[in-house]
């Protein structure tokens, strides 16, 4: 049974929707439908601004109800293709300018954690932040060595709203693996808890800066992406450090169109970085909103916001690469076979069904442009098959496949002619080229030799040993048999004594019982 206290922010979640005028969302909730009908007795349910559109009652109820629900409106954000556009525009608003926190919270919580008062610690402080997200917002700064800077400050109290939603998400998955059929399926205690711990791990700026280090030694001579340096002395785990970067945001077509940006290009090097990230480094930014992403005319791209970042294991990031040459290569059969073989599907599942079932999915949107792909069709039909064959949900590769939709619905936006498929294959190729071909196995051989090398000396006494164990193991195998042998024997002899000491005992009574 639900906790009261989860019941409560059940409650809370939908007082919310009432307030601002989502009565429909709460309709559809047959528990609280109570809920609106008592709303009524609230002074500010009569105070609320009726007029406001659907997508600014949709952003204020999502702002009001928190961060991980700020996190889903950001996730919508770069889906315009899927949502009405007066809701899209409004959920871009959640990218970077949630409700900021007062400047003097933020001031206690910076000289709180660098333990000196900010004037020590910068030349100049921006009360005014720059930007506000879910997470945290964004002050302007210069260090005294004249360097000017971003300071990244947690908001107050986030890591206790967060584990409070995520218990709710917990709960809400543990009712779903009790009553609903394709719960085993979906995983969804598996899919909270992955999204728990890259959520909690956002929480700690040390990590995030962390990463963005990684990031930019592995773009460090990049010229398609720039990572801003991160100013280790003055970052803790709730106050970040950064280089400040100048750029347009990648969401503003209009004044990127003005300065003549190069969107083709943009929208191909968006596809590179991606597979880059994935198959290269299997390191790769996986909150990759248009709010995280500017644009250094004409074509090159400067990131932010690292808290979120991901990695596969090297079976899962393989087992990628090759089913996504298999469809870039239209063979389903492989697809399928490699779904099987893996376990994501029964192995009771015939192949050529399967295979079938993915062609028709698939085929229809090959040798299309972006912006005749309806992949909220598509996805939908690969819901469907997926449940039709029981394949189960990966967890693991829930980041994988949020970041792709990010690249996809920003290409949508950036360049819509653009062939997703044919940008993307020759990365993959020259990844299995360089994993798998014959010189990447000639590069493994001389990357071992060191260590071979320092091994040589060792090898004759090695050898010599082995021999000599190989050869006091023979002489002790034959005198184990020498002595199964003799026990053998031994056995054999009692054996006919005994058989003798029988008959001579079935001869001597008998002959009593003759002769009584």
């Amino acid at each position: 049974m639900i906790r009261p206290k989860l019941l409560f922010r059940l409650i809370h979640i939908n007082w919310v929707l009432v307030f601002h005028g989502l009565d429909e969302i709460v309709l559809k909730t047959h528990l609280f439908r109570p809920v609106r009908y008592l709303a009524v007795f609230s002074p500010n349910y009569w105070l609320r601004n009726s007029s406001d559109s659907r997508g600014a009652r949709i952003r204020r109820a999502l702002e009001d109800l928190g961060p991980i629900y700020v996190k889903f409106g950001q996730a919508l954000s770069t889906r315009k293709d899927l949502l009405p556009e007066d809701i899209a525009d409004e959920l871009v608003k959640l990218q970077d300018r949630v409700p900021p926190f007062g400047n003097d919270i933020a001031r206690n919580i910076i000289e709180k954690e660098l333990g000196m008062p900010v004037s020590e610690a910068f030349a100049e402080f921006d009360p005014e932040p720059l930007a506000s997200a879910s997470v945290a917002q964004v002050h302007t700064a210069v260090l005294h060595s004249g360097e000017s800077v971003v300071v990244k400050v947690l908001r107050p109290d986030i890591e206790k709203r967060i584990r409070s939603d995520i218990g709710l998400l917990y709960e809400l998955a543990r009712f779903a693996e009790r009553f609903w059929v394709d719960a085993r399926r979906l995983r969804p205690v598996d899919v909270v808890a992955e999204f728990e711990r890259t959520t909690l791990d956002e929480l700690d700026l040390v990590r995030e800066a962390a990463n963005a280090s990684k990031l930019r030694r592995n773009f460090e001579s990049s010229d398609i992406i720039y990572i801003p340096e991160i100013h280790w002395p003055l970052t803790r785990q709730k106050v970040l450090v950064m280089e400040r970067i100048h750029g347009i945001p990648v969401g503003n077509i209009d004044e990127l169109r003005a300065g003549g940006a190069d969107f083709k290009l943009l929208a191909e090097r968006g596809v590179e970085i991606f597979f880059t990230q994935v198959f290269r480094d299997n390191f790769f930014h996986a909150d990759m909103h248009p709010g995280n992403i500017f644009v250094d005319l004409p074509a090159k791209y400067i990131a932010v916001d690292f808290g979120i970042v991901g990695t596969l294991s090297l079976s899962d990031q393989r087992y990628l690469a090759e089913n996504f040459m298999a469809f870039f290569n239209r063979d389903y059969r492989k697809v399928a076979e490699m779904h099987v073989e893996s376990g994501w599907v029964s192995a009771s599942t015939r192949i050529e069904e399967f295979e079938s079932a993915i062609r028709t999915v698939c085929e229809p949107i090959f040798e299309k442009p972006l912006k005749d792909i309806s992949f909220g069709q598509l996805l939908l039909r690969l819901f469907q098959t997926a449940r039709r064959f029981d394949m189960h949900v990966q967890p693991q590769l829930v980041l994988l496949q949020k970041t792709l939709l990010n690249i996809e619905g920003l290409g949508r936006q950036l360049y819509p002619d653009l062939d997703l498929w044919q940008t993307a294959k020759p990365f993959l190729e020259k990844w299995f080229h360089q994993r798998i071909g014959p010189k990447a196995k000639i590069d493994r051989i001389i990357k071992q030799f060191p260590e071979f090398a320092e091994h040589f000396p060792e090898i004759p006494s090695l050898v010599y040993k082995a021999l000599n164990n190989a050869a006091h193991t023979q002489r002790q195998v034959e005198q184990q048999n020498k002595e199964l042998m003799l026990l053998r024997r031994q056995m054999a002899r009692n054996h006919r004594r005994t058989v003798l000491a029988m008959l001579i005992s079935a001869a001597a009574i008998s002959a009593a019982v003759l002769f009584r």
